[in-house]
C-alpha cells in the first residue's frame, strides 16, 4: 500500500504565523489565504495531470515519474484540508471522504492569550458541511451537534491517535491502495515518528526532538509493505512554482 499524506495549503492561521510569529488573533478553523487556494489547485492539477500514464522503470515508478493514481482520497474536518482535497478531487473525481481521526492536535479550539488556556470548541455541525461542502462524504456518526465537542487535544494524545490511525489504515486498506490523506503538519509529523519509533512529539531526556519540516501542499510517500515501511520521499513541492512555496 502506498500512503500519501498531504499537508493542506496555507490557512488564515499561517499567514498570521509568518506576519507576527505569534497566534494571537488565530481562527479555531481556519480557511486559505488567496495564496492557499493557488497552492491548492497547483497541487490539484499536478496530480491530475503528472505522468499521464507513461510506463517508466521500477525506480522511476518510485517516484511517481508515471503519475499518482490514487484510488482513495480523504480530508480531516478541519476547514483548510476540506478545501485543499476538494480541488484534488474536482480534478481526479475522486470522492472526498472524512476520515475525522487525522485533524491537527489540539483540536477546535480558542485560546486566552492572558491566561494561555485552551478552551475546546463544538466545532461545525453536519448542517454546515452539507451546505458549504456538498461534495464531502461525511461519516454516519456527525449529527446536528458539533464534530469536536471535546476539550483542547493535547500533544501525548496526538501520539496515541497516530497509532489509532496507522492500525485503521491497514483494516481499511490492501496492499494495491493508493491513499491520499490531506491533513496538517502536526499529524503528519506525529504519524512519521510513530512510524520511527518516537514516543512522542515532546523533547523527553535522551530522545530527539525531531519536527519533520512539512510545507503547505507538500507531499510525504510511505509504503508499506509486509514486513517493513518504507519512507520514499519527505516534502515534495515539485507541484509549486517558488513564488507559492510557504
Amino acid at each position: 500500500m502506498q500512503l500519501y499524506l498531504i499537508r493542506h495549503a496555507q490557512s488564515e492561521n499561517n499567514a498570521l504565523w509568518a506576519r507576527t510569529e505569534s497566534s494571537n488573533g488565530r481562527s479555531p478553523d481556519p480557511l486559505l489565504t488567496e495564496t492557499g487556494q493557488q497552492q491548492a489547485e497547483h497541487l490539484a492539477r499536478y496530480i491530475a495531470n503528472h505522468g499521464n500514464g507513461t510506463a517508466v522503470s521500477e525506480r522511476g515508478q518510485q517516484h511517481n515519474r508515471d503519475g499518482y493514481h490514487f484510488t482513495h482520497l480523504y480530508t480531516s474536518l478541519m476547514q483548510r484540508a476540506i478545501a485543499t482535497g476538494s480541488a484534488i478531487a474536482a480534478q481526479t473525481n475522486l470522492p472526498l471522504v472524512v476520515w475525522e481521526i487525522v485533524h491537527e492536535f489540539g483540536g477546535i479550539y480558542e485560546q486566552d492569550h492572558e491566561t494561555d488556556e485552551r478552551i475546546g470548541l463544538p466545532g461545525p455541525n453536519r448542517a454546515f458541511f452539507e451546505a458549504h461542502y456538498p461534495q464531502l462524504v461525511l461519516p454516519d456518526s456527525l449529527g446536528d451537534e458539533g464534530w469536536w465537542q471535546r476539550p483542547y487535544e493535547p500533544l501525548e494524545e496526538t501520539m496515541i491517535r497516530a497509532k489509532t490511525f496507522l492500525a485503521e489504515l491497514q483494516q481499511r486498506h490492501e496492499p494495491v491502495d493508493q491513499v491520499a490523506i490531506i491533513t496538517h503538519g502536526g499529524f503528519f509529523t506525529a504519524v512519521v515518528r510513530t512510524l520511527l519509533g518516537f514516543s512522542t512529539l515532546e523533547k523527553r531526556e535522551g530522545e530527539n526532538r525531531i519536527w519533520l519540516h512539512a510545507n503547505n501542499t507538500s507531499i510525504t510517500r510511505l509504503d508499506f509493505d509486509d514486513d517493513h515501511v518504507e519512507l520514499v520521499y519527505l516534502n515534495r513541492l515539485d507541484h509549486l512554482p517558488t513564488h507559492l512555496i510557504t
